[in-house]
């Protein structure tokens, strides 16, 4: 398996050694606040990309993970159930929420018998037009058979929508996006005989073009969503548009120090560096 080469990393180093102890000497002041992580792949091709952009998570690293939750008393909820513990001030703490995105078929074969081992909940966001009677493919991944995604749903993962297509949809029309979000949930619903509540966006989201996201949660609103989650780097409170939840992304490269500041808001500060480049980018 290729692993992950050790390298110095600014982020992590800042995080760990100044961020981390600051929330920690400040944490009876902050609002409770549920960390959401984010998986893509969970791979043993992990380890090919730079550390921050890296979206695969080694079987190996992904299994510490969920032992560190389990070990540490950790409650993970379906995306679902945060949203409702954030909207009635239910008591968050050491609660986490599982996500994955794009419905790779390594979801299945490695992360699914892990959750239930432990009887962990977790939400899962499918490329529908990915998912198929037969293996879908796109760029030498391997994507869940919607039988496969019956299994995991009845085993207790929560289905949501990540679009048919995975398209950029900041650059596309209302109408286009309204058929992304229309068509995927549909189609789910269809499959599953279950109501889908949830929404991932894909590719960096444009937070800093306020009129593209409020556009963007009406025609969530109109078509029944009623949850979603993006790219924002962060953990989440009751603070926070529940269309447009901020998550951490999670990967090979994540020890489980680096890990537990995750967790803990030790990498929220990074929101502010990212926010900027998004707004200097639109004006270049």
């Amino acid at each position: 398996m290729l692993m992950p080469v050790s390298r110095f990393r600014l982020d992590r180093a800042l995080s760990v050694g100044l961020v981390h102890p600051a929330c920690q000497l400040l944490d009876g002041r902050r609002q409770p606040r549920i960390p959401i992580l984010m998986y893509h792949s969970i791979s043993t091709s992990a380890g090919t990309g730079h550390p921050y952009f890296e979206t695969n998570t080694s079987p190996e690293v992904f299994v510490r993970h969920m032992q560190f939750l389990r070990h540490n008393d950790y409650t993970p909820l379906d995306l679902d159930d945060a949203v409702d513990a954030m909207r009635t001030g239910r008591n968050m703490q050491k609660c986490v929420v599982i996500t994955f995105d794009d419905g790779y078929r390594d979801f299945y074969t490695h992360a699914f018998p892990v959750l239930a081992e432990y009887g962990f909940k977790a939400t899962m966001f499918i490329v529908s037009g990915l998912a198929g009677e037969q293996r879908g493919l796109r760029d030498g991944k391997e994507f869940m058979t919607w039988e496969e995604i019956r299994r995991i749903h009845s085993g207790g993962i929560r289905i949501g929508s990540h679009t048919v297509t995975h398209p950029e949809l900041y650059s596309m029309r209302p109408s286009q996006i309204e058929d992304e979000l229309r068509r995927s949930k549909s189609a789910i619903e269809d499959k599953l005989g279950a109501a889908v509540q949830s929404f991932a966006y894909p590719f960096a989201f444009p937070e800093q073009d306020r009129g593209f996201v409020r556009m963007l949660k009406e025609l969530l609103e109109m078509h029944g969503y009623q949850s979603g989650v993006s790219t924002i780097l962060g953990t989440a409170h009751r603070g926070h548009d529940a269309f447009f939840l901020p998550r951490l992304p999670v990967n090979s490269y994540d020890d489980l120090q680096f890990f537990e500041v995750k967790l803990n808001g030790g990498y929220d500060w990074l929101h502010s560096l990212q926010y900027a480049h998004k707004c200097v980018k639109s004006v270049i």
